[in-house]
């Protein structure tokens, strides 16, 4: 029998990723269906991102990125306009591929930053 390794543990530039990553898919959803996704469809979509690269993350520790990632998109939402919005999803998405460069992104990951250390999510 070989012996499985448990699944890694993930750090904090991964959850500030994460948070990212939510928040991108968040508000693509909002401005292609005109709805939100809920936390528990956030928490589940972190799972799974996290199980295909063999990290794992409590269940409470994902609803929190998930609500995070929440706060960020609606946000976002709430304060730009239409096509400004749909731009900031697009940006978003694209930066999520690492040969993205895009200065928004970098915003948006500065602020997820911000909105972990604001709850108790330290490095």
């Amino acid at each position: 029998m070989i012996p499985q390794t448990p699944p890694a543990r993930i750090d904090f530039n991964t959850r500030k990723a994460l948070v990212f990553a939510l928040a991108a898919e968040r508000l693509s959803a909002y401005y292609e269906h005109r709805s939100w996704m809920t936390d528990a469809q956030g928490a589940t979509l972190a799972g799974m991102w996290l199980s295909r690269s063999k990290l794992q993350l409590a269940l409470a520790e994902r609803r929190l990125l998930s609500e995070l990632s929440d706060q960020l998109a609606r946000q976002l939402a709430e304060t730009l306009s239409r096509e400004a919005g749909l731009y900031a999803a697009h940006e978003m998405m694209e930066a999520l591929d690492p040969n993205y460069q895009s200065a928004f992104a970098h915003d948006m990951l500065d602020e997820c930053e911000r909105l972990l250390r604001e709850n108790g999510v330290e490095e």
